[in-house]
């Protein structure tokens, strides 16, 4: 019966629960007024004559009063003891009008201790209505379970660790949620240890595996928006071997700025897993090649080209031209920064260009810096993906190296101020062509500069350098995977863990360097700003992580265990895949040891190995013909040559190399 007519209530639209609260308040501010002359009496009290006046009265004085306070504006069943001062604010303004209208009246005989009577009277039926009603719609219907909500015994029981502001307001959340019920809070404050909140006893995190016997708990829950990455770092490592799933609160500021709301858990930030503190940036640098300037990002639909072009739209260009072959990439980054822009109101118009086209396209690329002035390009177009590179290696010869190229020449006969080409770590000794071809589009920059420094004059017709170079300044900034691009372990894992396993390792011994996409984008932006010319920076990527590490790792916070020969009950297995092909264990960002510091701590300066322009353009016209005759052997000889360190792990692997035979019996394969 109870539930039934709680469904009723709230499946009541708007407008028909105002009325029923009114009703009940004018019921109330009677009751009240009736009850404080019959306490006062000490008798039933029956109004006498004008004294009727007065109970018609009062309900025409409280309600505008307490609807302007806004007491029917609010959803009774998620009402909070905030709320309570609203109510005393109502019932006191309308117990201090209704007294003076009462002692103003002229009726004669109205003691004068009516007034508080009225006033405590009414402010205590008013608001024990609310919290009853509250109770009763909160409580008593989610439990018995309507129609349109989970019942408690289906949601997952969890622990809230930090029992703060944070946490309790989460507490609260959850409380009105379909998944979570929370059972406990985890602090370490030892003053709180056994002390309750909302009805929730705050432990220590030694009693976690108490509480996940006892409760069944599934999940542990940061409640800590405001703590700093090491420390969230620390926590993820003490909670690692309880197996449990791990999610988190966002940050304050994407809290305060209302892109997510308090009960907005996520998967844990695999950042925190480096435990890896960011620097401030510093806003000179981040400006310098940016605000009110016209700037091009290639590949403006990739990982690092959109998370560019993000912070980019932060420092207020004149005008940003996304460039990038991939249609549907464009319209996305495109969407997405216009929506940026609109949530951000920035202090001027930004105008957003998009260009379809490729690197390779020299006529294109030059028209579109002839056409817009272009000042700054962040040339991040290219071809990465290791295994895909070297089954493909003539298409990367022709993005890498000579999209690099191209795009390099127009921004010397546009005279574009700044080129800042998106290096790796693979271009060190590499053992892969996109390796090599990612190094011999560094060796194409420096070359580049060094011409321009030695200020040698030759016929453009011809392909050489002019005095033009000199106004655009080269730059290179080499470093890691960052965590979460198209390519990268994370995503894969993620999906790997959610499909059942089992996650793929390609050795137990392997190591990667990582750094998340916007650090990795600051800092190329900043470095930009340090150059002088045929500078290769080096970001500082931490310590290196063992990938068989970070899949266990991302397995315990899942709330899973390993599967393996110690524990063939568990969850998900790992397994390893060997090595592909031009893959190393371990990656390298420096190839000599002759590195600077700058001033910013996480940008060093390498000085490396530069091939002169005059040798290095016969490479590239050898290296373009083998391209054009799929002749990769001949191009193997040219990266020997001019790539140090470059020592090929593989045989070739395209299939339409100057190899038939063997193409036919990979094919049959």
């Amino acid at each position: 019966m109870m539930s039934r007519l709680a469904h009723w209530l709230i499946d009541l639209s708007r407008q028909n629960k105002a009325i029923i609260l009114i009703s009940t308040d004018v019921f109330f501010v009677v009751i009240a007024l009736w009850s404080a002359f019959s306490l006062r009496w000490g008798e039933l009290y029956i109004p006498k004559g004008d004294e009727w006046y007065l109970f018609a009265a009062a309900p025409v004085i409280a309600i505008p009063v307490f609807a302007k306070l806004g007491l029917y504006r609010t959803i009774i069943r998620y009402i909070e003891i905030s709320a309570l001062w609203t109510i005393i604010q109502a019932t006191t303004l309308y117990a201090l009008v209704f007294a003076f209208i009462l002692y103003e009246s002229g009726i004669q005989v109205i003691p004068r201790t009516v007034s508080p009577l009225n006033w405590l009277l009414i402010m205590m039926l008013v608001g024990s209505s609310r919290f009853f009603a509250h109770w009763w719609l909160g409580e008593t219907y989610f439990r018995l379970g309507g129609s349109r909500r989970t019942t408690e015994s289906t949601k997952k029981n969890v622990v809230i660790y930090g029992a703060g502001s944070a946490g309790v307001q989460l507490a609260s959340a959850l409380a009105y949620g379909r998944d979570f019920k929370s059972v406990a809070f985890i602090d370490d404050d030892k003053s709180l240890h056994k002390r309750k909140v909302n009805g929730l006893r705050i432990y220590p995190l030694s009693s976690l595996g108490y509480l996940i016997e006892r409760y069944q708990v599934s999940d542990v829950l940061l409640a800590m928006p405001s703590a700093k990455r090491a420390r969230i770092s620390e926590l993820i490592r003490l909670l690692e071997p309880y197996a449990i799933h791990v999610m988190s609160m966002p940050g304050l500021s994407d809290i305060a700025q209302g892109r997510v709301t308090v009960d907005a858990l996520q998967e844990v930030d695999i950042a925190d897993l480096l435990g890896r503190p960011p620097v401030v940036p510093d806003q000179a640098l981040l400006k310098a090649p940016i605000t009110d300037k016209v700037v091009m990002v290639t590949g403006a639909g990739g990982s690092i080209g959109s998370e560019l072009c993000r912070q980019i739209i932060q420092l207020q260009p004149l005008v940003l031209i996304l460039f990038e072959v991939s249609e549907f990439a464009l319209y996305a980054i495109e969407k997405e920064l216009h929506h940026l822009l609109t949530k951000t109101k920035a202090s001027k118009s930004i105008e957003i260009i998009t260009i379809l086209g490729s690197v390779t396209n020299a006529q294109r690329i030059e028209k579109v810096c002839k056409t817009f002035k272009i000042q700054t390009i962040y040339h991040a177009a290219a071809y990465k993906h290791v295994p895909m590179v070297e089954k493909n290696p003539g298409e990367a010869i022709r993005n890498n190296i000579f999209g690099t190229l191209y795009a390099a020449q127009a921004a010397i006969n546009s005279e574009v101020e700044l080129f800042v080409l998106i290096s790796t770590d693979k271009a060190v000794r590499p053992t892969n062509t996109m390796g090599a071809t990612k190094r011999f589009a560094e060796l194409i920059l420096q070359a580049l500069s060094l011409e321009a420094e030695h200020q040698i004059s030759r016929d453009a017709k011809e392909g050489t350098i002019t005095e033009a170079i000199a106004k655009t300044r080269f730059t290179m900034v080499r470093f890691g995977n960052v965590l979460g691009s198209s390519g990268s372990v994370v995503p894969l894992f993620r999906e790997q863990i959610a499909r059942g396993g089992p996650v793929t390792v390609t050795d137990a011994r392997i190591i990667r360097y990582f750094m998340t996409i916007p650090e990795a984008s600051q800092l190329v932006i900043q470095a930009g700003a340090l150059a002088k010319g045929g500078d290769v920076f080096v970001l500082d990527m931490g310590a290196p992580i063992r990938i068989l590490d970070l899949a266990k790792r991302m397995i315990h916070l899942s709330g899973l265990e390993i599967k393996d020969e110690d524990y063939p009950l568990g969850d998900i297995e790992i397994s390893f895949t060997g090595l592909r092909h031009g893959e190393k264990l371990y990656e390298e960002l420096l190839i000599g040891n002759n590195v600077s510091e700058t001033s910013h701590p996480r940008i060093m300066r390498a000085k490396e190995q530069i091939i002169p322009w005059t040798e290095l353009e016969k490479m590239l016209n050898i290296l373009e013909q083998a391209s054009k005759d799929d002749d990769f052997e001949r191009a193997r000889e040219i990266f020997k040559l001019a790539v140090c360190g470059f020592v090929p792990q593989c045989k070739i692997e395209d299939l339409l190399s100057k190899q038939p035979g063997d193409a036919i019996n990979k094919i049959a394969n």
